[in-house]
């Protein structure tokens, strides 16, 4: 067994990518390997096989090492809650709620389900590929670090730094953070990868060369700016359109403060039939076809922010015009009369007013409902699959009339009786092409097609691998990996 670790200059550098790149790459050699994140802070989530949650970028690099989701890939797991806090997971189920103090104070404890988690990947896989968070050069979260050079050390493996060419800086990046880690830190770093450059690779090799120099430190790689890449982003609402013809359907998602699983768009994002546009604060809902209210870690003061905006009067409006609104998670516990929150679960006790638009009403809980799931959709019987990651229950007359069959004999979700208005629990549902297709003729799209948004990221993961074959040092990769020379 060997644990090679990906650190990053910066939030997104390209860790994640590059970790699944490596994943997929030596999953084509037919070596056993297993992401692992030791924590990462994040509101984009999934559900993994034994009944937990994880980060979505760590269910993406399982697929790219072909292996089922499991909480051991990412045992610490924090979830934003307000500006100084976070909902703490730990091991896939959620522990509490911590401010930044509290957290630190908590750390050593954290770190032993780290190293319980990595100890379990040790023992059946060949290679752990590990994933570092943030930049390991932050000098005011380096003490009792366990996300970064501190896992490092305390498992003794060695590490990579990537950086992103593309922001500019590259070089300045690269040193000053070197610079800035301790004698064994600096050991422990066996070289570097620059990420998403574009041009001729000659302009560049004068830098490479002073790098290694400067440094002592081999660049194993330049890895060029791959076009049209679409793997799930961790953190920021990615608003890149493929789609946006003339006559495409137009789909509005109000950016809320605490989005949650904000990757449920990106099928949409990517298909030509789409024009999707994400509105930030400060900003009108435009005239549209459909109106997508998103998940939210704080459902309660994210309704609120919803009506500061006067986004529920632009929904009003968008309905008197005949227009379609879909809820999903938060955003379906949002179309209720009311959500309560008698246990104070996102900050003080008490209860929000719902936007009225489905006879429903929640009630926040601790138990989290986490469920992979499959059915089908009452909208033409359309197949469908997604998951569950919630706090609330809903109960009222508007579930009798339910958006999805399940498979396990659960109904869920609403639509309204004129058919404008649907809300629905499952995160993912646009991944299933037919469901895809029947929720975009539902919203008026004729002729409505279905984009393979599983089949695209499968492309995608392969074209990573491709690239480093053909753009790093994999030589000196199968060595870091332990792995013999292909």
């Amino acid at each position: 067994m060997t644990t090679l670790m990906v650190q990053g200059t910066t939030s997104d550098a390209g860790k994640s990518t590059l970790v699944s790149a490596l994943c997929r790459w030596l999953v084509r050699q037919n070596v056993v390997v297993v992401p692992f994140k030791p924590q990462n802070m994040a509101l984009n989530a999934a559900v993994t096989t034994n009944g937990g949650e994880i980060g979505r970028a760590q269910a993406v690099q399982a697929q790219a090492a072909r292996l089922p989701t499991h909480t051991d890939m990412n045992p610490i797991l924090l979830k934003p809650n307000t500006d100084v806090g976070a909902q703490v997971i730990i091991n896939g189920h959620p522990i509490g709620s911590m401010d930044a103090v509290s957290y630190h104070a908590y750390k050593p404890t954290a770190m032993q389900a780290v190293l319980a988690a990595h100890g379990r990947l040790c023992e059946w896989a060949q290679v752990v590929m590990v994933e570092g968070a943030g930049s390991p050069a932050e000098i005011n979260l380096r003490e009792g670090d366990i996300a970064n050079m501190g896992f490092a050390e305390a498992v003794d493996c060695p590490v990579i730094i990537v950086a992103d060419i593309d922001k500019g800086g590259v070089f300045a990046h690269l040193a000053g953070t070197l610079a800035l880690l301790s004698e064994s830190e600096q050991a422990r770093v066996r070289g570097f990868v620059i990420n998403r450059f574009r041009g001729d690779i000659a302009l560049l090799e004068p830098g490479v060369r002073w790098l290694e120099q400067y440094t002592g430190k081999p660049v194993l790689g330049v890895l060029p700016y791959l076009h049209d890449l679409h793997l799930e982003a961790e953190d920021a609402v990615e608003t890149r359109q493929v789609g946006g013809a003339a006559d495409a359907l137009r789909v509005v998602v109000p950016v809320l403060p605490r989005i949650s699983n904000h990757t449920d768009f990106d099928p949409l994002r990517l298909h030509p039939q789409v024009d999707l546009q994400f509105i930030s604060a400060g900003q009108r809902l435009p005239p549209a076809d459909l109106i997508i209210l998103p998940g939210s870690k704080s459902v309660r003061a994210d309704l609120r922010h919803l009506r500061a905006q006067g986004w529920d009067q632009d929904i009003a409006r968008h309905l008197r015009y005949g227009g379609r609104v879909l809820g999903i998670c938060g955003g379906f516990q949002m179309l209720g009369r009311r959500i309560d929150d008698p246990l104070g679960l996102e900050g003080q006790a008490g209860s929000e007013p719902g936007l009225g638009l489905l006879t429903m009403s929640t009630e926040l809980r601790a138990q989290k409902q986490l469920r992979n799931v499959i059915g089908r959709l009452r909208l033409d019987h359309a197949e469908v699959s997604g998951y569950e990651i919630h706090a609330g229950i809903s109960e009222g007359e508007a579930l009798e009339n339910p958006l999805v069959l399940l498979d396990d004999d659960r109904a869920d979700g609403a639509l309204s009786d004129d058919g404008q208005v649907a809300g629905t629990y499952l995160h993912g549902l646009f991944e299933s092409p037919a469901a895809q297709q029947a929720l975009l003729g539902w919203a008026g799209l004729r002729a409505a097609q279905g984009v393979d948004y599983a089949g695209l990221r499968e492309r995608d993961l392969d074209r990573l691998a491709d690239l480093v074959e053909q753009h790093l040092d994999t030589a000196a990769l199968r060595e870091l990996c332990g792995v013999a020379h292909g």
